[in-house]
């Protein structure tokens, strides 16, 4: 969006964070809120009510032309040519070697033109790299300054959105968008989100977001709802067992390795990593991910060291409280001779060892 300063970027709703007293954290050269009043009380009403969160920062590239699905379909991994106009899905960008250049959501607005949202700190390495592959009859558009990008998740998500916009939002399925208007607005409304609850992303021009903002806070006010900061969104996606790039995936994993099998279609013809992802699945994978549930006193913050029978095995990913089942939990690699479920390990906190057992994810899923 535009620069706080010289080192960290500002979204649209800087200010309206200001104003409401959030504490503020460098997320990616972003300057973005962690926490407005405690992140236990954010968490909880996301899970239970509803929560606002400002996802500005996140990327958007646009592919347009009568060769986009071409291009979409040999930069990405999932099938593009499957969406349907209105439908999104979930996919990867990767290098030739397999590791991650980033995760991804993909959206068809039309035949001829794709809309995807990119991580906030890959933005301009996803766009030289889709680019940079683009010898067909298409144009890519790094976008992300059109759009400020507005999150309302929860199970009174809904309700509180319908008050603004006269688009009927119970039909549109999970995963599917729909352009329309937010307060007389124009906006794209994806329901799609980060946190294991239902609701809805909604993209709209950076001038009109302060405004949208208010008003959807006023409008969820008697359902409860809460502005939300990275902390609750990362406690939220880690329950939820979402990976989060830096952490689950980066350029050294590979979607079979991060359990991301099922974005991958290697029967949809040539992409970008397919050759190594066929090659490391003929000679099979040697470490995967795995949740783990703290047994011992202790939490298991991303990077720590994990031992099997005192010797080192892997590495936490993400780790922290999960306030919803109120245990302490986090996501690993481990040998995959190591890697089944009720296995104990062992996390090491401040240099001691402390126990942990292996468990089936995701951590949360929210009742249909």
């Amino acid at each position: 969006m535009t620069q706080a300063s010289a080192s960290l970027r500002i979204t649209p709703l800087h200010a309206t964070h200001k104003k409401m007293g959030a504490k503020m954290v460098d997320f990616g050269g972003w300057d973005m809120p962690v926490l407005y009043s405690s992140l236990l009380e954010e968490h909880h009403a996301v899970r239970q009510k509803v929560g606002i969160f400002d996802v500005s920062h996140m990327g958007e590239i646009e592919i347009r032309g009568p060769e986009a699905l071409k291009l979409v379909d040999y930069v990405s991994t999932n099938n593009a040519s499957k969406l349907k106009i209105g439908q999104a899905h979930y996919s990867g960008l990767l290098y030739e070697h397999g590791g991650f250049v980033d995760d991804i959501l993909v959206h068809k607005v039309a035949d001829d033109h794709f809309f995807i949202c990119v991580n906030a700190s890959n933005q301009d390495k996803d766009y030289a790299h889709i680019a940079e592959h683009n010898k067909l009859n298409c144009t890519v558009e790094n976008a992300g300054e059109k759009y400020a990008q507005i999150a309302i998740q929860g199970p009174r998500a809904l309700e509180t959105l319908q008050k603004l916009t006269p688009v009927e939002l119970a039909p549109i399925k999970y995963y599917w968008f729909t352009d329309g208007t937010v307060s007389g607005t124009p906006a794209r409304i994806a329901r799609t989100g980060y946190t294991g609850e239902d609701g809805f992303e909604i993209y709209v021009p950076p001038s009109e977001a302060p405004r949208i903002w208010d008003e959807i806070l006023a409008a969820g006010a008697e359902f409860g709802i809460k502005p939300a900061g990275l902390g609750a969104r990362n406690t939220l996606r880690l329950e939820a067992k979402m990976a989060l790039y830096g952490h689950e995936i980066d350029a050294t994993i590979t979607p079979w390795e991060a359990d991301l099998a099922w974005i991958v279609k290697l029967d949809k013809g040539d992409f970008i990593g397919r050759d190594a992802l066929v090659k490391q699945k003929e000679a099979g994978i040697t470490r995967k991910l795995i949740g783990f549930e703290m047994t011992g006193r202790g939490i298991g913050r991303d990077g720590y060291e994990v031992q099997i029978d005192q010797k080192a095995a892997g590495w936490v990913t993400s780790g922290g409280p999960a306030p919803t089942l109120n245990k302490n939990i986090g996501l690993c690699y481990l040998p995959v001779a190591q890697a089944e479920i009720g296995r104990t390990i062992q996390v090491i906190v401040r240099n001691q060892p402390v126990d942990a057992v292996t468990v089936a994810t995701p951590f949360y899923k929210r009742a249909k």
